[in-house]
């Protein structure tokens, strides 16, 4: 699951049932239970907004949400050790890097 996904079923899981968010929001249950498994980014963004919408935050407000988490989990995967938020940008950069590189390679 995606940051973005993580956030946004903790935030519904707290309103209560999946179902009931989803049939208030006027999509199907399976609709958004497959943008909480298989990521936000490859749902419509009609979906993504009306999800919004309804936990009262914007898109852009799930992204810095999202950013800021995995941010926080880079920080800790490096605890005791003094890095900037720039810092641990340029290391998330970096791994986006190697990841496509491994998939040209496997290509």
């Amino acid at each position: 699951m995606d940051k973005k996904a993580e956030i946004l079923s903790a935030l519904i899981d707290k309103r209560g049932s999946r179902r009931a968010f989803a049939e208030e929001i006027g999509i199907p249950p399976t609709t958004l239970q497959s943008m909480l498994s298989r990521g936000v980014g490859r749902a419509s963004i009609d979906n993504v907004i009306k999800v919004c919408r309804a936990l009262d935050i914007t898109v852009e407000e799930l992204v810095i949400m999202a950013e800021k988490q995995q941010l926080e989990t880079i920080a800790a995967h490096h605890e005791g050790e003094n890095w900037t938020d720039e810092e641990l940008e340029e290391l998330e950069r970096f791994k986006a890097f190697v990841r496509s590189k491994r998939q040209q390679q496997g290509e």
